[in-house]
């Protein structure tokens, strides 16, 4: 059995609390052990405490000497559209000249200029650059992610980008959960009803025939899906065994949250929009909030959720990357707390706490990953700071020094 001990972290970020999420004033609570260690056994926790007691237990162990660096779970990113060919260079500059997600959208560019490229490519060639942006991903300190398809929009293609996910499952130490997307757009060639005809009657009979996907999302959205056609999409997936989450309330207040709570959502995510109303929906139902203020940077609006009202309502807050080609081209989860703290007044804690315990619990994992404990899996990183905050309050530098999966390192000062 192999063992590794981890020790002298100036502070093990360990998380370990009550089982569930975490709301309010627990958010707060990470479980700090300073001059923190770890034993791992085959891939798992063994124990942690002080660095004292570790050591004493580590005989025949492989030593790592954390050097007084904070040792974190690693970040579990709840949101991502991670296979995709080619990028949005264009909207990027036409956004820099002023232009809206909407104009680009009506002018060609947006999602179907992506699923233009994407349909063209191969599975390699999609297998080759997802690859690359899971590459990314790990040298942020990021172990685990959510990825979504939504970028083919016909029943070959959005099985293709799936097919890729699992590939890349195999192939890659990053953990992909994978989610069906073909409700991201209405494609070109179709109108609206024919097209959630064909999600309905063909994409998600394969998908949930295959298990191919773990969830269903809708991106419930004016000019794309509205609430009623959204519903019975979703119904359709749950029907078929898929758990479900919603792109919801993003460029306006249309009723996404009402819907995530109506059908019992795992998740609903951006939420730019949502008033009151729809934070208190998504209590009554136990929805957790993905917050995506990548998103909102990217796209140049300072519209950001509310998150203060959602951690004051009691909800438990994630916040992820929402990595994509054209509204957010980030991996980077520190980049995303510190848009969390300077921009949705989030305290750093809260902001840790979002982006590891409580992702972890919206992707069905929390037994498994996003705290430091015994018998969790031994995923974590360390960062080239002393104090857990250093990681939200420098930005624009990488920080992690080296990263772990199942005990095993995959990454080290930002190379593979």
């Amino acid at each position: 059995m192999k063992s590794l001990a981890v020790l002298h972290a100036s502070q093990l970020i360990t998380l370990a609390g009550t089982k569930g999420p975490r709301a309010g004033a627990a958010m707060h609570e990470l479980g700090i052990i300073r001059d923190g260690g770890m034993l791992i056994r085959d891939g798992k926790i063994d124990s942690v405490g002080p660095s004292a007691e570790i050591e004493k237990k580590s005989s025949g162990a492989e030593i790592i000497d954390a050097g007084g660096r904070v040792v974190l779970p690693g970040f579990v990113d709840a949101h991502t559209h991670l296979v995709f060919a080619g990028n949005r260079l264009e909207d990027f500059e036409r956004r820099a000249r002023g232009e809206s997600y909407e104009q680009i959208s009506k002018a060609g560019g947006g999602i179907s200029y992506t699923v233009e490229k994407t349909r063209a490519a191969s599975e390699h060639d999609l297998l080759v650059q997802a690859r690359k942006h899971a590459e990314w991903f790990l040298r942020c300190g990021t172990t685990t992610i959510e990825a979504k398809s939504g970028y083919g929009l016909t029943l070959e293609d959005e099985l293709k980008i799936l097919r890729v996910m699992g590939s890349l499952n195999e192939q890659s130490p990053l953990e992909i959960v994978p989610t069906f997307l073909g409700a991201h757009a209405v494609p070109r060639e179709m109108d609206a009803d024919e097209y959630i005809d064909l999600v309905i009657g063909q994409m998600l009979p394969r998908i949930a025939t295959e298990k191919l996907a773990e969830f269903c999302d809708v991106f419930c959205e004016r000019g794309y899906f509205d609430v009623g056609q959204s519903r019975r999409i979703l119904t359709a997936a749950k029907k078929l065994g898929l758990k479900v989450r919603i792109h919801a309330d993003q460029l306006s207040n249309s009723g996404g949250a009402g819907l995530a709570a109506e059908l019992e959502a795992t998740t609903a995510d951006h939420l730019e929009k949502t008033d009151e109303q729809g934070i208190a929906a998504l209590k009554s139902a136990a929805v957790q909030p993905v917050l995506l203020p990548g998103s909102v940077y990217a796209l140049g609006s300072f519209d950001f959720p509310r998150a203060r009202k959602m951690i004051q309502a009691g909800l438990a807050v994630v916040i992820a990357t929402d990595f994509n080609p054209g509204s957010s081209p980030t991996p980077s989860m520190p980049m995303i707390l510190s848009l969390a703290c300077a921009h949705m007044k989030m305290s750093p804690a809260e902001a840790i706490t979002a982006a590891t315990i409580n992702a972890a619990y919206s992707l069905d994992r929390g037994s498994q990953i996003g705290s430091l404990e015994r018998g969790k899996l031994a995923s974590f990183s360390l960062f080239d700071c002393e104090d857990y905050r250093e990681t939200a309050y420098w930005f624009g530098m990488p920080q992690t020094h080296s990263v772990y999966v199942n005990g095993e390192r995959v990454s080290r000062s930002g190379g593979l």
